[in-house]
């Protein structure tokens, strides 16, 4: 067996950045920016007015100004401003030359063409200038994922299309006889396939393109047959299979097809049976059966090698310190981690970790990791977790 550190390491070396693709910005959200936006021009392109009011050469209490003309958004007044002339000007419109500052509407008395100025003149300008949000050349840099704001900003530097990384086609296989799909007819002794289910929604979240493939049966046929389903993914997963009991087939299946392994067994809890290698052009992960064991694996193996799939920086899912709100016993010769529930009193390990209980993965928002030989544990102190 290995370390959870080394069995990341050699993911990582097997994991390399798919290449990119252009899109329409409409469809950039959640996609990593894989070359830097530059802006093509500056926001605002004018002084631009803050407020509803007058734009003035100058002002003060009790002038009397007549008013020349209108600036509207996108309507500007085609002229200058001088002294003791005002234009009637609107949020976002650009301030016409020789206008030094706006007075807002509540600080003037209007009477056909002709305002005056009143005696609690604001003394605030609210012009924008030209550039004040940015410049042109300004950059969203590469290696991010676009959120809604990020988007907002590319189309205000006039770019209605970017480069994107990628998305990982991941296939999904289920194995084992015991296997339905959810809403079929279950036989006597048969499970739900729930795994695959919840990977594919973690996978989706991630920014991957999951295809959920037909379960395979535990003979080399149909699990051959699922593998040849696969073809042209970067990423094969399945799921169950991967010990070494006379059903499981996954290794051996893999290794006729060409499988190279890079690794097979990791000293963690839950997730110990955990393969990997590539086959063909595809990277390979085997993933425990067990159904908390694969979504245990999904977070803290499939989430890391999906983001450096996507050019993202290869390293381990980003874990977090809290205090525990109750004792915990001695962890034993593996990595464990424990599902438990972080609140306000802290985190609180869960009693049950059997590795088929989904409720008590569904009852957790952390996974509180565990080192090799780590000693009982107090009520207060601080422990690190990934959190769920």
């Amino acid at each position: 067996m290995i370390t959870v550190d080394d069995a990341l390491a050699l993911l990582f070396a097997l994991a390399k950045p798919l290449g990119t693709e252009r899109v329409s910005l409409l469809d950039g959200a959640g996609r990593v920016l894989a070359e830097p936006v530059v802006a093509e021009r500056d926001q605002p392109p004018f002084p631009a007015s803050a407020m509803d009011g007058y734009a003035v050469a100058e002002a003060r209490p009790g002038d009397r100004l007549t008013v020349i003309g209108e600036s509207a958004a996108g309507a500007r007044f085609d002229g200058a401003v001088g002294a003791g002339q005002a234009v009637r000007i609107f949020t976002g419109a650009p301030v016409p030359p020789g206008a030094t500052r706006i007075v807002i509407q509540e600080d003037v008395t209007r009477d056909g063409d002709t305002i005056v100025i009143g005696a609690a003149l604001d003394t605030a300008g609210y012009i924008r200038p030209a550039g004040n949000d940015f410049c042109k050349g300004a950059r969203v840099e590469a290696g991010r994922i676009l959120t809604a704001s990020d988007i907002a900003l590319i189309a205000s530097m006039n770019l209605p299309e970017i480069t994107v990384a990628r998305r990982p086609n991941v296939a999904l296989i289920s194995t084992g006889d015991e296997l339905v799909m959810p809403g079929d007819a279950l036989g006597p002794d048969q499970i739900i396939a729930s795994n695959t289910f919840g990977l594919h929604a973690l996978l989706t979240a991630l920014g991957a393109r999951p295809r959920l493939l037909p379960i395979a049966r535990d003979n080399a046929a149909s699990l051959k047959t699922c593998f040849d389903l696969a073809s042209g993914a970067d990423l094969v997963i399945t799921v169950g299979g991967a010990s070494v009991g006379d059903h499981d087939l996954v290794a051996p299946v893999a290794a006729e097809l060409g499988m190279e392994q890079a690794f097979h067994k990791v000293a963690m809890r839950p997730g110990k049976p955990l393969m990997s290698g590539r086959i063909g052009s595809a990277m390979m992960i085997g993933l425990p059966g067990n159904p908390v064991s694969a979504m245990v694996c999904g977070h803290v193996f499939v989430a890391p090698v999906i983001r450096a799939l996507l050019g993202l920086p290869a390293e381990p899912a980003p874990r977090q310190e809290a205090p525990l709100a109750a004792p915990i016993t001695a962890n034993g010769t593996r990595e464990h981690y424990m599902r438990a529930r972080l609140d306000d009193s802290g985190l609180t390990v869960f009693d049950r970790q059997d590795s088929s209980l989904l409720s008590v993965l569904g009852a957790a928002n952390a996974l509180v990791v565990r080192p090799v030989g780590d000693p009982p544990r107090a009520a207060g102190e601080t422990m690190s977790y990934l959190p769920l």
